[in-house]
């Protein structure tokens, strides 16, 4: 069905009105935006994007190139020579493929259209491409038309210059990649410059509806309307319409044409309201001022320098790259879409969404504890309130949706983390008793056996040993906190399950390994190999999993030396075969820079008399596996996790277990830095080196207070002070 429509300018009906502003710059000591390189992480196995976005926002305006796969999870893949669109939505990092939402894309007539899923595209070049924190261009070499994009919090903003053409501007709710398809879509003409319209969509995340309202600068001459029934795919009855819209212009040689759309997963009032409270106006410099002012002021919050310009721009990406989820998922009145498909009302809080916690529990919220302390408050409330709604803690939820990707309920874990730190107004009993029904789900992937057992049985269940370590983990989570409200009956129950990884260690093998549900030990087990037993690792990278009781290793394999010899070994001994899954990437022997389980395990050298291997490995990472290019990043962002360990090492500092409280030091990479945190406080991290190759450390102080066991508490840090390090050219034990 086609519908086309000439529309003159007499006709034009606002529903509301729009002006063009101008805005100067304003102009900072430091442009940290610009400082920002978001093409990192866009090539090799990064998965990044490098359209525009404000921090934690709705929004990720950014080009696809219009095909699927897996280099292309993010839309765009840095090798790739086409643009098919700029859509509103895109994942950071991940190792599955969704959203792609909304889909514009501009073209002089004729246009040059593929076949299959590529459709309507351009060839671009590099050469014409550019992008910092909250902006992102790019010249569309076969129309001669010039892109550029940025967004606040719920809108994002083009702003396409011209040739003089006959030229259109394609709006394609059909569009799909990866795991992504349209399950119905519609769009309506509501004036010369206003269209509305809804996608609704199913793919990791199932049942996702998204309305959006655009409003065009200037009116289109003409519109059609392409609307096709959609045919079964993907598994599911889709029974919708596929809608693609084309809007057409004459255009000026140089004259432009400024595109707004605002997003709601409520309705379309709440797009609606969206764009006239953020966005009413036509001017694409105004917003992407306010995008470069809302980076700079969380940039901003952590004055570092370097050596290394390289080294610069790779941790303010980095810092970048930990603000770009989870992701805003409320309206500007406070309403949004609950895991039960129901509208609910947050009233003085933002609803997030998307949120990475088998990756991002480990570094990246106990960032934010830091750094963004009232954002945290929002993050435990929409974890929690997902939890309500859905009968259970969120495992990996967007989109008001449960994914269940990945194991474990490291939500109890932000969860208990915020409680401890003082960073929730959530009711500790409220958290409490929803992380106790969550683990007491007898059916839900071997939490009844890990109950009586005291392990999940390989023969049952897919996983098995990695699902026994993490549980192990959120438990011990839980009992702290239930330590903390007092509850000494709930925390020893969780506490000894929290010892549960004991029933898998083999101390003839001196790894943990699977166990049948009769207690038998799998046979012929290689402890190199990556099995269905073991979640994205092998038996070498889950040894180290069980950050909350490190010094137990020195029991379980006879001492400091034997604990060094076989983290030496970790970090020594080679694959047998390079054939390496997708996940294992920034290797060091078995050690994965590229995949979260290994993230922590250079600290364990800090529990043996030698922690200056602590230091070597956290500077020998950061300097090789991090770089200032679009394969920079070793492994998949996954959603902050990758560069919030870069931002944490190059402080000096790591959260081993951030239940704990407790910090585990390194060698800064950092010649100075600041961090501002609450009520005025400040951080200061100093160093004094030897040269310019100091990379041991010979002492730190604390507000110069010397510190020997190589730790320092949240509590000390959040009260302010000098972190203090004297660097030397040797290892010093």
């Amino acid at each position: 069905m086609k519908i086309r429509k000439s529309i003159g300018v007499s006709l034009t009906i606002a529903l509301f009105s729009v002006c063009s502003c101008s805005n100067e710059k304003v102009q900072t000591e430091k442009n940290y935006a610009e400082l920002v390189n978001p093409f990192i992480g866009t090539d090799f196995t990064g998965n990044t994007y490098p359209g525009a976005s404000v921090p934690f926002g709705m929004i990720q305006l950014s080009p696809d190139n219009g095909r699927g796969g897996w280099d292309r999870i993010a839309g765009y893949y840095y090798p790739d020579t086409t643009i098919a669109g700029f859509s509103h939505t895109h994942l950071t990092g991940t190792g599955a493929g969704d959203l792609y939402d909304i889909s514009f894309m501009p073209v002089t007539n004729p246009y040059k259209q593929a076949n299959g899923e590529l459709g309507v595209y351009s060839v671009f070049s590099h050469e014409k491409e550019s992008a910092h924190a909250g902006y992102y261009q790019v010249y569309l070499q076969d129309y001669d038309i010039n892109v550029e994009l940025t967004s606040t919090d719920r809108c994002g903003i083009q702003r396409y210059t011209f040739p003089e053409a006959k030229a259109s501007v394609f709006l394609d709710l059909k569009k799909a990649m990866n795991w992504d398809m349209t399950d119905d879509s519609f769009i309506e003409v509501i004036d010369s410059v206003t269209i509305r319209g809804y996608r609704f969509s199913k793919g990791w995340a199932d049942d996702q509806k998204l309305y959006f309202v655009t409003q065009f600068s200037r009116p289109f001459d003409t519109y059609e309307l392409i609307v096709k029934d959609m045919k079964p795919g993907h598994g599911y009855n889709a029974g919708g319409k596929g809608y693609r819209g084309k809007f057409d212009f004459t255009t000026k040689k140089g004259e432009t044409l400024i595109v707004r759309t605002a997003l709601s997963a409520v309705d379309y009032e709440g797009a609606m309201t969206n764009l006239k409270k953020e966005a009413p106006h036509n001017d694409f410099a105004l917003y992407l001022n306010k995008a470069e002012e809302q980076w700079n002021k969380e940039l901003n919050k952590i004055e570092a320098t370097f050596d290394d310009k390289n080294d610069e721009v790779v941790f303010y990406t980095g810092l970048y790259h930990t603000m770009l989820a989870p992701t805003l998922y409320s309206d500007i009145d406070g309403r949004y879409r609950g895991a039960d498909k129901q509208i609910y009302q947050a009233n003085g809080w933002n609803n997030y969404s998307t949120f990475s916690l088998w990756d991002t529990y480990r570094a990246a919220h106990p960032l934010y504890t830091i750094m963004h302390p009232e954002k945290v408050n929002d993050m435990t409330k929409s974890l929690y309130e997902f939890g309500k709604q859905n009968g259970r803690l969120p495992v990996w939820n967007f989109a008001a949706c449960e994914t269940d990707m990945m194991i474990g309920y490291h939500s109890a874990v932000v969860l208990a983390e915020a409680y401890l730190k003082g960073v929730t107004d959530l009711s500790g009993d409220s958290i409490l008793n929803l992380c106790v029904e969550t683990a007491n789900i007898d059916s839900y992937r071997g939490l009844g056996d890990f109950k009586t057992l005291g392990y999940v049985p390989y023969d049952k269940e897919g996983e098995s040993l990695s699902k026994t370590i993490e549980y192990a983990y959120d438990d011990y989570t839980i009992a702290q906190l239930a330590k903390k409200l007092g509850k000494d009956s709930i925390a020893d129950v969780f506490a000894g399950r929290a010892k549960n990884y004991l029933n898998l260690y083999n101390a003839e093998a001196r790894f943990f390994l699977p166990k049948d549900a009769k207690g038998k030990w799998i046979a012929n087990f290689n402890p190199e190999e990556y099995t269905e037993h073991i979640t994205e690792s092998n038996a070498w990278q889950y040894f180290w999993g069980v950050q909350q009781d490190l010094p137990m290793y020195v029991e379980l394999l006879g001492g400091k030396k034997e604990l060094e010899n076989k983290l030496d070994s970790m970090f020594t001994v080679s694959s047998a075969t390079e054939d390496l899954p997708i996940f294992s990437t920034g290797m060091i022997g078995q050690y994965a820079q590229g995949n979260e389980p290994s993230h922590h395990v250079a600290y364990i050298y800090n529990y043996t008399d030698s922690p200056y291997k602590t230091q070597e490995l956290t500077h020998k990472i950061m300097k090789e596996l991090y770089r200032n290019a679009p394969d920079g990043l070793c492994g998949n962002e996954d959603c902050g996790q990758m560069s919030a360990w870069y931002v944490f090492n190059a402080l000096g500092f790591y959260p081993v277990d951030p239940v704990s409280g407790m910090y585990e030091l390194t060698s800064p990479l950092v010649n100075s830095a600041e961090i501002k945190l609450i009520n005025n406080k400040k951080i200061a991290i100093r160093t004094t080196k030897e040269s310019p190759q100091s990379i041991y450390i010979d002492k730190v102080y604390w507000n110069d207070s010397p510190i020997n066991d190589f730790k320092i508490s949240h509590a000390d840090l959040m009260q302010g002070g000098e972190l203090r390090f004297e660097l030397t050219d040797k290892p010093k034990s």
